[in-house]
Parts: C-alpha cells; structure tokens; sequence
C-alpha cells in the first residue's frame, strides 16, 4: 500500500495549463514577431538583440553540456571499441546523407528552374556583398580541415565554442579517466554533478525561448519584410520543396527501414524545432536534444557522440542550400554548366558543407565558400540572394536537425544502445520536456537514470 501510494504522485503528475507549455509560447513568440515586425517594420529591427542575445547564452552552455555529456557517456561503455564503431558508422551515414542532399538540391532546381529567364548580367553585380563573407569563407583543404579541430589549448576549445574541438577533448579526457583508477573515478564523479547542474541552469535559459523567437522573428519580417520575397518567391519555394522531400523521402525511409516513424519523431523533438525555427539556428537545439535522445532509450554514449558530430559532419540543409543556390545563380546568368562540372562541384561542396557550423547564415558562409574557388561561376552572385537568405536559413536549420536527430537514433540502433521498447513508448506519447525549475530534481534525476548512475550509488550504500 506505501508503494503504491509513493507511485501514485509519480504517475499521476497534472498536466500543465497549455499557456505554460514551452512549445506554445514559442509559437506565441513567432506569431507576435512576424505581425510587429509586419505593421512596425523599424522597431522589429530593433529587436534583433533579444534573439542574438538568446543564441549567445545557449552558446555559452553548449561546450560544457557537450563535454560533460561525452565524457560520462564514454565512461558508461565498457568496450572502447564501441566509440571507434559509432564514429566509423555516423561519419558513413552522415556522408551519405550529404551526397543525397546535395542531389535533393541539384534534382529540385533543374526540374523547376527557378533562375531562367533572369538575364542577369555579371557585371551588374555588387561585389562589395561577396566581400564581406570572403575571409570567414576561405576553403580550406582536408588536412587544414582536420588540424582546425584541434584547439589551440585545452580551455580555448571551449572558449572558442566550437563543437569539434570540444568533441575531441572530450574523448580524449574520457578514455584517460576510464584508465585512471581512483582518481580517475573522484573526477568522473564530479563531472557527473556538474552535468546536472548545468542541465537545471540550461532551464533558466529556456523560459528565454520565446522572447528569443520573438525578437529574432520580428528582425527578420522588420528588416527584410515580406516584399523582398518578390520575384525571388521561385527559388525559396524550390528550396522548401527541395527540403521536403529530402526529409519525407531520404529520411522517412532511413527511419521506416530502422523501424520507427519519422512523424513521431518529428513530433516528439517539436519544441526544439519550434526554437530552430524562431532563432533560424540549430545550436538552441542541441542540449534539449540530448537529453530526450536519453528518453527515447538511446545510450548517451553513442547519441552524445553522433549528435554533436552532426552539427559540423551531417549539414543536409545547407548542402540541399549549396547546389540548389549555385545552378541558381548559373541559371540566372545565363552560364550553361556541363555534367563534368557539376559533378566537380559536387565533390567541392563535399567539403564546403562540412565547414559550415549551426548557426545563424553559415550557409551562406559556405556558399561564398563553394564559388571562391570555382571559376566558372561568379562569387559576386551571391548578391541575389543576400536579400532572401534569412528566409531560407530556417529551412536550412531545421532539415539539418531533423537530420541529425534521426541520425543519432539510427546509429544507436545499429550499435544496439537503444531500447526498442522504450524508443515505441516515447514515440507514442507527445515528447514535451519539461524544464520547469521546480520539477529540476526529476529532470536530474532521469538523467541520473539514464546514464546508470543510480545503479552505481545504490551498489556503493
């Protein structure tokens, strides 16, 4: 009877009023930025810094988050083997979804054809646009690549907040712990801690989300406005449906072979993607995500492995964004491309794409990136698409993380460190994480659960 009365709270936790449910405030946040930035166009402008200033305070939790989470995910797997297998298998699986992204945009802008019949004239173009991107957007070849990843100390990968660098000390820092006895185990204790607290802190942030979507929605109706989609309504309606059927077909099918539902999954990351889509980045995304891949039954040790890789390794929005943007501006200045160079660009943007990090307009970066060093096309016509790139940028935000999310599970299925069963329960139900602070305990607690730590303190008492 005690038992069964200790249950009861727990199974019978009251639902809350919908107005506090993060997901519908974020789309509260949306609709208020689209109509102030609509009817007052200046002072929607001014608003960008709430949601610059939203971005840049998840940012500063994410190194942390990514490093924590790795480190005791790592620590959980008892075959070190297992981390060189999930590298192996996300890095095949994230290059083969590029390549089908790559052909998404390719397929989607030759059937429609959003540039013929433009004329634009080269020398008409303002080269000062391009100008402004070209040093972030240097390409680099594959050995500059990879050095990149190394950071210049062990704190500047996590003053830089780059997620790479961050990867890699993480792993380093868990394989020396596995291998360091007692103390090895006092500092793997410790991070455990910290990684509690700084998801409860993470909770703070969050109750920011709507303000976040709101100012960062009404900047982008306010400066651009609806208006500058004009004639360029063609190409981002190609890109939409590009990105589309990109997550219906390739993705719909990699879960459906895997044996989930791609709906569902959908559904259940909704507030991440509501936040994606408000703040036009991924980054905001990253530690909600993490922990409900732990819900769905996925061992953080390989989820927090395949996640973050995602963000720099599986980019499918941007590179759907990279081949549909440069047949675009070929076809809106009249320069014919044969099949040889097509298939040459293809490689390029193989590695451009992978340069790009989550945030707001890299994109873009990459892009400039692609055309400085091809020669047959113009780097100054990016000019065409200055105006609309932020309309695209959610687009390009939200497949990648779509993508990335329905990666980690995949891959945490292949390796056999996801619970089926748990993974259908979850599915099944609505996926909303609660980030409440007063429900903080049961929010580390879950996690606690999910990475075995309560397992080790009750062998310990």
């Amino acid at each position: 009877m005690q038992m069964q009365a200790l249950a009861e709270p727990a199974n019978a936790e009251p639902r809350k009023p919908f107005y506090r449910i993060l997901y519908v405030q974020v789309l509260i946040g949306l609709t208020l930025g689209v109509l102030t930035g609509h009817l007052w166009p200046e002072f929607g402008a001014a608003l960008k810094p709430l949601g610059d200033g939203f971005v840049k305070l998840v940012k500063m939790m994410i190194a942390p988050i990514v490093f924590c989470t790795i480190v005791s995910g790592i620590n959980s797997i008892s075959d070190s083997r297992e981390v060189g297998r999930t590298l192996v298998k996300s890095m095949a699986l994230f290059y083969l979804l590029t390549v089908l992204a790559l052909l998404a945009g390719l397929i989607a802008v030759l059937l429609i054809q959003p540039g013929t019949g433009m004329h634009v004239s080269v020398n008409t173009l303002d080269p000062s646009v391009a100008a402004k991107f070209t040093k972030q957007a240097t390409a680099t070849g594959f050995a500059d690549f990879m050095l990149h990843i190394i950071p210049h100390s062990f704190f500047g990968a996590f003053a830089d907040g780059e997620v790479l660098p961050v990867l890699l000390v993480s792993i380093l820092i868990a394989f020396g712990l596995s291998r360091a006895g007692d103390g090895g185990a006092v500092v793997t204790k410790a991070i455990e801690s910290f990684s509690q607290v700084l998801f409860v802190s993470f909770g703070f942030i969050m109750k920011l989300a709507p303000l976040g979507a709101f100012g960062a929605m009404a900047f982008t109706v306010g400066r651009y406005g609806i208006r500058s989609i004009g004639s360029l309504g063609l190409l981002i309606l190609t890109f939409y449906v590009a990105c589309s059927v990109f997550v219906v077909v390739v993705l719909g099918t990699l879960a459906r072979l895997n044996g989930f539902s791609l709906w569902k999954t959908i559904r259940y990351f909704k507030e991440e993607l509501l936040i994606v889509l408000g703040t036009s980045s991924s980054e905001p995304a990253l530690p909600g995500a993490l922990r409900k891949l732990e819900q769905l039954g996925c061992r953080k040790g390989v989820s927090g492995l395949v996640l973050p890789m995602g963000y720099s390794f599986n980019l499918d929005g941007s590179a759907i964004y990279l081949t549909l943007a440069s047949i675009f501006i070929a076809q809106a200045c009249d320069i014919h491309l044969s099949w040889g160079q097509i298939a040459a660009m293809l490689g390029l943007m193989l590695l451009t794409s992978k340069g790009a990090a989550g945030v707001t307009g890299s994109g873009f970066v990459a892009l400039v990136a692609t055309l400085t060093v091809m020669p047959d096309l113009p780097v100054t016509g990016v000019a065409l698409l200055v105006g609309i790139d932020r309309f695209m940028s959610e687009a390009r935000a939200l497949t990648s993380m779509i993508s990335n999310c329905v990666a980690a599970i995949t891959v945490s299925l292949w390796e056999n460190a996801c619970d089926r069963e748990v993974l259908a329960r979850e599915l099944g139900q609505r996926g909303t994480l609660d980030l409440e602070v007063g429900s903080a305990m049961g929010g580390a607690k879950a996690i606690q659960e999910n990475a075995g730590w309560i397992s080790t303190a009750k062998s310990a008492a």
